[in-house]
């Protein structure tokens, strides 16, 4: 063995050694968005809110009249929006110091604790449950900017769609394995001597404990790389190194562009993951087992669905993967506003659907992003992917919100968002992903 191949070997070794304990930040977080965002808080809060409401139904936070069905939707976008103001500083000290391991450190058990403090959400104090989220939400969306940032560091081009799709992967299987305590503690809460909001309780604040234990792993195996950079992007503040970062992209048209379309898409996806057990729970009529299940089966489907996108993706490219995604989410919604009410097993059928897609979707677009980003600024650039990922997706929240608001139909609300699929669907098939990588400076893999 030449010292050129033994180098290489153990470069190679060093990279599987990062990745393996990059999977478990998905491992650690994955269980906030599943058991927290997409099943027990959206109806947990707004059966706190009702308890505030008037007799007309509404709350009335800093005198402003709110429909108590419309607080949950609207604090997960101005969760989104306390996010926009974060992550661009975020990513700025990542890019400028080198250190991503502390500052993911902070955000993540920041987000925890947050998380783990809804246990003392009860009665009517929907106020302190809404501060919690955004305060979680925030959070989350700061250190996967920092996550994520490590993906163009840790993998080669070519290993990049795989790497991020197992990432999805790891973070589906510890949803499902968690749902599954929170379903036993749910359906058992007396057995085991507790009330049901109780159990609800303990099942949030249990999510916050996981995040914070897991994350661990991750900052044991990654380590930082210093990044040693002169002239403009050297120095400033976060919001002046964002101005910096949207002015560069400038040169990088096409980036931008794929960038818009992921926005737009996106932002679609991440308002059906968090408003979905509202609309069950408050249009379908569905228990909160039910629900339970079916997001269990979501994140069963959802490992297959982002290994086996990942896989089409090798054949058919990620592009072409994620267009066909696109369509399916359509579908999806189209199907769901004629959904019946008290319709069990046609909701677990429009979940085994949204499980094949949501991994795959979201890991291709992550890895295909990656290849976007010029050497030297991983985690500016995926601070502003960030933002198109978490910090821009508070427009679907907010239309599903109004829309409730105004017509007082949660099917109206669920159907407004097609636009956001159509149209994201537009926008990516007019990118042309090859030039796009290489013009960037990066090598074009066989198949994207």
């Amino acid at each position: 063995m030449t010292a050129e191949t033994a180098e290489a070997t153990a470069g190679a070794a060093d990279r599987r050694r990062e990745q393996r304990g990059w999977y478990f930040y998905d491992f650690a977080c994955s269980v906030y968005s599943t058991s927290v965002l997409t099943v027990f808080l959206g109806p947990y809060l707004t059966s706190v809110a009702k308890a505030a409401a008037d007799a007309d139904g509404y709350v009335h936070p800093l005198g402003v009249p709110v429909r108590a069905g419309s607080v949950f939707a609207y604090t997960v976008s101005l969760s989104l929006v306390v996010a926009i103001l974060a992550m661009p500083l975020a990513g700025a000290a990542a890019d400028r110091t080198g250190r991503k391991k502390p500052l993911l450190a902070a955000a993540a058990y920041l987000g925890a604790s947050a998380t783990a403090g809804m246990f003392f959400l009860d009665g009517d104090r929907y106020l302190l449950g809404a501060l919690l989220l955004i305060v979680a939400n925030a959070s989350l969306a700061v250190s996967m900017v920092l996550y994520n940032a490590y993906l163009p560091q840790i993998a080669t081009p070519d290993e990049r769609d795989a790497v991020s799709s197992r990432g999805w992967a790891f973070g589906y299987t510890s949803g499902a394995l968690v749902l599954l305590l929170d379903l036993a503690l749910y359906t058992g809460h007396e057995s085991f001597g507790v009330s049901e909001s109780a159990a609800v309780r303990i099942c949030l604040a249990t999510a916050g404990v996981w995040w914070g234990a897991f994350t661990i792993v991750p900052l044991r195996r990654l380590r930082d790389r210093r990044v040693v950079r002169s002239g403009e992007g050297a120095v400033g503040t976060g919001w002046r190194q964002l101005l910096a970062t949207l002015r560069d992209m400038r040169r990088h048209p096409l980036t931008l562009s794929f960038l818009l379309a992921y926005l737009v898409y996106n932002d679609g996806i991440q308002t059906v993951i968090s408003q979905a057990s509202i609309y069950g729970s408050e249009e379908l009529g569905l228990d909160q087992t039910t629900l339970i299940t079916a997001v269990l089966l979501v994140q069963v489907l959802a490992v297959a669905g982002a290994l086996g996108m990942g896989r089409m993706a090798r054949s058919y490219g990620a592009k072409r993967t994620i267009l066909g995604s696109l369509a399916v989410w359509t579908l999806i919604l189209v199907a769901g506003y004629f959904l019946p009410a008290d319709a069990p097993v046609a909701f677990y059928a429009l979940a085994a659907a949204i499980g094949l897609v949501l991994g795959g979707s979201q890991a291709l677009s992550r890895s295909l992003f990656s290849h976007l980003v010029p050497s030297g600024k991983e985690a500016e650039y995926f601070s502003a992917y960030e933002m198109s990922d978490r910090g821009l997706s508070w427009l679907g929240p907010l239309v599903f919100g109004v829309a409730f608001q105004v017509t007082g139909s949660y099917r109206d609300a669920i159907i407004s968002l097609v636009v956001f699929f159509a149209l994201g669907f537009g926008l990516l098939a007019r990118v042309p992903i090859g030039r796009a990588i290489a013009a960037a400076g990066n090598p074009v893999p066989e198949r994207i």
